[in-house]
């Protein structure tokens, strides 16, 4: 039972003329990264040979159709007009595979030459190896995306390819799209449900970031060097980060300054005690002022140093009349005097208080 794979490429048309160049030689891929099952497409004289022999050996020309529509028939049930026909197939070395006898409708012709119809895509069957194994048929197009064929151009291709090389396709290997699809939901992030459209559509927002905004026009981005690349700024920016172990943690930083903030405000409170107990102690302050000193230091100590910098002590309020020393009572000044002293004031009736106040 063999295997094989399907594809559609796209070149450039360059004209209306009876030869047209089918296939590159030697090894190529698409622009947009296929193919995906092999390294790359392959055709060399050999491969050439056996397709330009099954050529010949059929009954009817091979078709060139507008945008693919033999393929789309069985999904859209639209007619498939010719653009073209061809049978005769000729390999020219280091070059390609051509058809030679390509006999186009006046209508492909105007559209052609009216600049209406620019890209050839061929569809063919390939090997595991990438070695191409038949040809079907071809399509005018202009849009480079429809090189990629849905999974029902792909049975119908299949189907078509199956009868001209007279093989059976394995069914589970026949159409890849579900292989694909479910690659890409990976790829992509999507959930299990996600239609074909849904990842195109996620598809084409990856290629606008990856090309600026310019879609495939731009030139094709690599994908493994682009992850790579950014393996390696994550790498050089991680190798770069703050020593942990020459840093604290931000909770340790936070609980710090809530201490540096209650020390300071208790330095604050002792520095204010004392000014406004020193400035009550030599008279500075009236107490009737140290509520008032109390609120004003509190919220400027700045200011509340200026004032009592200014303030004049009241002597009479910084000492006692005394200097500490307790007042004598007249009983203890009578109880001073000496014995015979005493008795003097005894003798002569005398108040020992007004003879001590005499003396």
């Amino acid at each position: 039972m063999a295997t094989f794979f399907i594809a559609a490429l796209s070149a450039h048309i360059q004209n209306c003329s009876a030869a047209l160049k089918l296939l590159p030689a030697g090894e190529f891929r698409a622009r947009d990264g296929r193919p995906a099952e092999c390294a790359a497409w392959r055709l060399d004289a050999a491969s050439a040979a056996r397709l330009i022999a099954t050529a010949a050996a059929r009954q009817t020309r091979y078709v060139i159709d507008y945008e693919h529509q033999t393929l789309n028939a069985a999904k859209n049930g639209q007619p498939a007009p010719a653009a073209a026909w061809f049978k005769t197939l000729e390999w020219r070395e280091g070059d390609g595979l051509y058809a030679t006898d390509v006999e186009w409708t006046a209508r492909a012709s105007a559209l052609i030459d009216a600049h209406e119809y620019a890209y050839l895509s061929p569809v063919f069957a390939f090997d595991r190896t990438g070695n191409i194994t038949a040809l079907l048929n071809a399509a005018l197009t202009n849009d480079p995306a429809l090189d990629c064929l849905d999974e029902v151009q792909l049975t119908a291709a299949c189907s078509a390819i199956s009868r001209v090389l007279d093989v059976s396709v394995p069914p589970h290997e026949a159409p890849t799209m579900d292989e694909l699809l479910e690659q890409l939901r990976w790829l992509l992030n999507m959930p299990v449900g996600a239609t074909a459209e849904d990842v195109t559509a996620q598809l084409k927002k990856l290629i606008e970031s990856l090309s600026g905004g310019q879609g495939v026009a731009a030139a094709s981005a690599n994908l493994p060097e682009l992850l790579d690349s950014q393996r390696a700024q994550i790498a050089a920016l991680s190798a770069n980060q703050n020593d942990p172990a020459r840093f604290v943690p931000i909770a340790v930083m936070n609980d710090l300054r809530k201490q540096l903030d209650t020390a300071h405000a208790k330095l604050a409170g002792t520095e204010l005690d004392e000014l406004v107990s020193g400035a009550l102690a030599d008279g500075r302050l009236l107490p009737a002022q140290e509520s008032w000193a109390r609120q004003l230091g509190q919220s400027d100590v700045v200011a509340l140093k200026t004032f009592l910098s200014t303030a004049q002590p009241i002597a009479a309020l910084g000492r006692t009349q005394t200097d500490g020393r307790a007042p004598r009572s007249d009983k203890t000044a009578a109880n001073a005097l000496p014995a015979e002293d005493l008795a003097v004031c005894k003798a002569l009736g005398l108040d020992p208080t007004t003879y001590s106040s005499a003396a």
